[in-house]
This record gives C-alpha cells, sequence and structure tokens, in this order.
C-alpha cells in the first residue's frame, strides 16, 4: 500500500469561506438531513441503543457570508453520539456546541432525532411476550438563548365504531325476535345456546388499526427524557394499544377491551387529550388521531392542542 502525500490545507481553496461582496439575504436555517446515526437514548435509568435519522441546522444570519461550515455540524454530533447518552443535559449540551461553532454567522441551532424504539410487551392474559416498536421524534431548539425540547412518539391501536356497533346490536335483536316468538317463555339455556351461535350474533361492529401522532413540548424544569412514561400514559389513556404475541385469551381479553372502549376519532383526541393536561411534565402538546376506516376507503382524523400562548398551531 503506497503511503499518502502530505496535504498542504492552506494551499487549498475555500471558496465557501470568501464572503459576497453584496449582501444576498439570511436564511433561517442551513445544515444537513437524514444523517444515519447510531445513538444511545437515556430514559430515565435505561439506555436503548437506536438507529438514528437527524437533521442538524443553524441559521444564517450574515448576508455577506457564501455559507455554513457543515463540517462542524457533523463531527460535533458524531462526537456526541459516541461520547454520550442521547439525555437532557447532553441535548442542552450539543445545541450550545453547535451555536458556538456559528458565533460570527447565526443565532439559533436546532437538532432533531427520529428512530425507532424498541420496548418488550407482554400479553393481556398470558405469559407471552414480544418487541412492538414506536416511532419517535426528540427535537432540540437554541433561540437567543432559550432551549426548547420535545418529544413526539407514535402508537398504534384498535378503534371500534360506536355507530357500528349500535348497528350490529339492532340486528343481533333483531335475529333474537325471529328466532324466538313474543311472549314465549324462554329457559337461560335457550339463550345462552342461541348467543353462541352465529346465528345469535348475527352481525358485529366495524373496527379498525389505529394511529395517534403525539408531539410534547417539555417542561424547562424537565430533567430526562420520559420516552417509555410517554408512551404508556397514552397507551393507558386509549385502552386499545395493538399487541405483540397473543393466545386465544389475550385475543379474547382484547375483543372485550374493544367492546368496552368505543370510539370515534373525536373520542380517541379527547381521551389523549385529557391524559396529556393532566401531566405537568408537558407544557403544550400536539395531537393528531387517524382511523384508518375499514367501512371507508378514506381515514377519520382529529387533531387538537393545548392551546396556550404561542404554542403549536391546530395544523394538520
Amino acid at each position: 500500500m503506497s503511503t499518502p502525500l502530505p496535504v498542504n490545507t492552506a494551499n487549498m481553496p475555500d471558496i465557501a469561506g470568501r464572503p459576497h461582496t453584496q449582501p444576498q439575504g439570511t436564511l433561517d436555517w442551513v445544515g444537513m438531513s437524514d444523517i444515519h446515526q447510531p445513538i444511545l437514548v437515556r430514559d430515565g435509568q435505561d439506555s436503548h441503543k437506536a438507529q438514528a435519522r437527524v437533521q442538524v441546522y443553524v441559521d444564517l444570519n450574515d448576508a455577506h457570508a457564501k455559507g455554513i461550515h457543515m463540517s462542524r455540524l457533523y463531527l460535533l454530533l458524531d462526537e456526541h453520539a459516541r461520547t454520550r447518552p442521547l439525555s437532557v443535559s447532553g441535548l442542552k449540551l450539543l445545541l450550545g456546541s453547535l451555536h458556538s461553532s456559528h458565533l460570527d454567522l447565526s443565532d439559533k441551532a436546532f437538532i432533531q432525532f427520529d428512530f425507532d424504539y424498541e420496548l418488550r410487551q407482554t400479553a393481556l392474559i398470558s405469559n407471552n411476550s414480544g418487541w412492538a416498536s414506536y416511532p419517535v421524534t426528540i427535537k432540540g431548539t437554541l433561540d437567543k438563548g432559550e432551549m426548547h425540547l420535545e418529544i413526539g412518539v407514535e402508537i398504534l391501536y384498535s378503534s371500534t365504531c360506536p355507530c357500528s356497533a349500535a348497528l350490529a346490536r339492532q340486528l343481533i335483536q333483531k335475529a333474537f325476535a325471529e328466532q324466538f316468538a313474543r311472549g314465549e317463555s324462554l329457559s337461560f339455556d335457550d339463550v345462552d345456546t342461541f348467543l353462541s351461535t352465529e346465528e345469535g350474533i348475527v352481525a358485529t361492529p366495524h373496527s379498525q388499526r389505529s394511529v395517534a401522532k403525539v408531539l410534547t413540548r417539555l417542561n424547562p424544569d424537565a430533567d430526562e427524557l420520559p420516552i417509555r412514561a410517554l408512551i404508556q400514559g397514552l397507551e393507558d389513556a386509549i385502552g386499545t394499544p395493538v399487541q405483540a404475541a397473543v393466545k386465544r385469551e389475550d385475543e379474547q381479553e382484547f375483543a372485550l377491551r374493544n367492546g368496552q372502549n368505543l370510539m370515534f376519532c373525536e373520542d380517541a383526541g379527547r381521551k389523549l387529550q385529557t391524559a396529556l393536561n393532566a401531566d405537568e411534565r408537558f407544557d403544550d402538546f400536539w395531537i393528531r388521531i387517524e382511523h384508518h376506516e375499514s367501512l371507508h376507503a378514506h381515514n377519520a382524523v382529529s387533531i387538537t392542542t393545548k392551546g396556550v400562548d404561542d404554542g403549536y398551531l391546530p395544523i394538520p
């Protein structure tokens, strides 16, 4: 193998470093997206490995500068990911370093990590368990000395339509009336046998796999990224999160929970709204509910926010 020739970097042209002779305007954000970066995520006392897709930016407020120093952003991200986990304190340190690397050009810094968060999920009744994967977003913004940290998650759940359930009950009543004459004396066994047949339960309500997309802003006093707690709180509020490994007893329990948690997309949005309003760890939230209809070829959607001043906008 040949020895690389020495490189004199001082003699290399630096076009990006040459200023414009006339002001060219400023830019809100300049940086990189879709950086693939292995990270270690700190969640309370636990740490999880993940393969993240990262966006990192600073603003360009010098109208004479051709551009920013993108390699500085990349190297700071890589150094941070190699030497410390993603945490509240680490994010704040990284944002400060990104800003400091461009003091002559920038007032702001932004970074976003998108990754799948894997959690082991136990079955509802049986002793089985399996893996559940949750898309997670962590955002950090430094703007004129103020830092804002955000956590976004997606949860999948089952939603059974209340209208469809009522219509199914009506058909079951009709089937019962057709099977037995009004005023006829019936025994418990007669009714019990009828209800155990397909002719007895002649109709079932339609359900659909649904998704809740939630973005939250952490309270400034927060000292950890409560990812698992956020996921658990949302799933507890919704009542019917999708399952991993199941046996018949788990499937039956899931059917019971669906029957006891009938919901339109409006109901689901209000459930999560109530849960997040009561959680003091989050100063703001944005919720998008999507029910992927089995009756229709389109989705039913609801959107809500906490409604605080200068908070998230209720936009799709």
